[in-house]
């Protein structure tokens, strides 16, 4: 018969063994994290080095995205406030209906008491209608007293998504473009330091967000990679708004240019005038 003792002792030393051999690896991983700090790790080459699909996709791909509802148009209806208006999806809008068949309109909430006439051609003129079934995307837009934009595309499956930076990821995401995590974590920040920062942020946080900016397009044509990202359309859209855009330095002049350049920023500037 095995003493108690004995026994106690020898789960004990397991015991020890075991906690010894996790601190190793705990060890052996911190020492892997200082031999390749943060400073050291350059994602550009990851960044540039990342397939990007093309900005372009066709309706088989839009039901694999939105799901398919047997022939029935789906709808994402906004509500957003004409003292703000989100140009950044306005932009996006224009990019949708260069891939999609796109049944656009714009509405006026009750309560707002007038909207610029310009807001409420956002959307250009509508050309000869079809019937509904042969769009592929409905894109209603309604100015609204609401504090921030919000969304609605599912009512029965999906919440509702607020703030512009949210729903213009929802948008741009129906590109079908996939990135690397790296990279998608890249263009989200940029996102959130453009609405949060350079669009709601003081003066000194503005002026930081352009300096990392213009750093950041010293390296590259657009704020991650080589391709345009909804990082760029909301950046672009934010200076806009805040009115720093003429004073930005000369690597973020030269990238607002480039954007300017594509079809959907120039139609958005009108607005602006």
């Amino acid at each position: 018969e095995v003493d108690p003792s004995l026994q106690a002792l020898e789960s004990r030393q397991e015991e020890i063994l075991k906690r010894l051999y996790e601190l190793k690896s705990a060890v052996d991983g911190l020492s892997k994290m200082i031999q390749t700090p943060d400073a050291d790790f350059d994602v550009t080459n990851i960044i540039q080095t990342d397939e990007f699909s093309p900005l372009k996709t066709n309706g088989a791909d839009l039901d694999v995205m939105l799901g398919k509802d047997y022939g029935a148009l789906k709808d994402v209806v906004i509500n957003a406030n004409p003292s703000l208006p989100p140009l950044s999806l306005l932009v996006i809008h224009s990019l949708l209906c260069e891939r999609y068949k796109i049944l656009s309109a714009v509405h006026t909430h009750s309560s707002v008491k007038s909207v610029p006439e310009n807001l409420l051609k956002c959307f250009g003129e509508q050309t000869k209608k079809q019937p509904r079934h042969e769009y592929q995307l409905g894109f209603t837009l309604i100015w609204k007293d609401v504090p921030k934009p919000q969304m609605k595309f599912s009512i029965q499956t999906m919440c509702p998504i607020e703030g512009e930076g949210n729903i213009a990821r929802f948008l741009f995401s129906l590109f079908g473009q996939k990135y690397n995590a790296v990279t998608a974590t890249l263009i989200d920040s940029w996102v959130d330091t453009a609405i949060f920062q350079l669009k709601e942020g003081s003066s000194k946080e503005r002026g930081a967000v352009l300096r990392s900016m213009n750093a950041a397009l010293g390296k590259s044509s657009w704020l991650v990679g080589n391709e345009l990202t909804v990082a760029d359309v909301v950046a672009w859209c934010a200076l806009q708004q805040t009115g720093t855009a003429n004073t930005a330095p000369a690597n973020v002049q030269k990238w607002m240019k480039s954007c300017e350049n594509l079809a959907p920023f120039s139609s958005v500037m009108k607005l602006l005038k």
